[in-house]
């Protein structure tokens, strides 16, 4: 939503002042690109500042990650996951492909209330596999269509640009963009995906009184800071397409 009004001036810009327009418009989105950027920057650094912080923090049941992640597939009912240690600093992820919730060094045998809080997160997505949540399902299903269409949608555009300059010929290049779209929808659809498999974490963590209090609070502001940097890495693919679909139009007025 941020970005519409500045898609807006852009888009006026181009309409009425050709000659100005697109410096305008290319200063405009390298400001967004910049803003995004630092955004991010300052996002990511305090989402490791608040895992810091509540990884020294201890909770009452005294359960490790791995322990947290398996009583709530438990209590979920979903016996066909297994609970697996994978090396690294926050790279806890779901494989469906595997069936397995992967836990972290920081998070596997920590007793802290971040560990609990990821751990929960995660088994959130099996929980939403199980269920067949739909963004989900659509996610899923979009991986192997973004992981071709990342691979090869920079060279794409490149070589669109070069027949552009020499035929005026612009579908390669929005051929590119549309395959940079791709990406950018894949980031929108996950938004939803984290945030309900947190949700889902901190009312498993709740009804089931694994936290309590202060506890909760701060498993509740640690994924919340985790959330975040997906909605910047959604704005920064959005970003991406917004600066091409500029830089075609830009070429074209060449």
């Amino acid at each position: 939503m941020m970005t519409l009004p500045l898609i807006a001036l852009l888009q006026g810009y181009y309409s009425h002042q050709p000659g100005i327009s697109m410096s305008a418009a290319s200063m405009g989105m390298y400001l967004l690109i910049i803003i995004i950027g630092i955004l991010g920057y300052v996002v990511q650094a305090r989402l490791q500042s608040v895992f810091r912080k509540y990884s020294q923090v201890q909770f009452p049941g005294a359960l490790t990650g791995a322990e947290v992640a398996e009583k709530m597939l438990r209590d979920n009912n979903i016996h066909n996951v297994k609970v697996t240690h994978v090396a690294g600093e926050l790279t806890d992820h779901f494989n469906p492909q595997t069936m397995t919730v992967n836990l972290s060094d920081s998070v596997y045998s920590s007793t802290s209330v971040a560990a609990a809080a990821v751990a929960a997160h995660e088994c959130g997505h099996a929980v939403q596999h199980a269920q067949g949540y739909a963004p989900l399902v659509m996610r899923s299903q979009l991986v192997p269509v973004v992981q071709f269409a990342s691979s090869a949608s920079t060279w794409v555009i490149i070589l669109g640009l070069i027949i552009l300059a020499t035929t005026r010929n612009e579908m390669l290049c929005w051929a590119g963009v549309g395959m940079i779209g791709m990406s950018a929808l894949f980031s929108l659809v996950t938004l939803p995906v984290e945030y309900n498999a947190s949700a889902r974490a901190m009312e498993w963590l709740k009804s089931s009184r694994t936290m309590q209090g202060a506890q909760l609070a701060q498993a509740d502001e640690a994924l919340s800071w985790a959330a975040r940097t997906y909605l910047v890495a959604a704005l920064s693919a959005v970003a991406s397409v917004l600066y091409y679909v500029f830089l075609i139009l830009g070429r074209r007025d060449e």
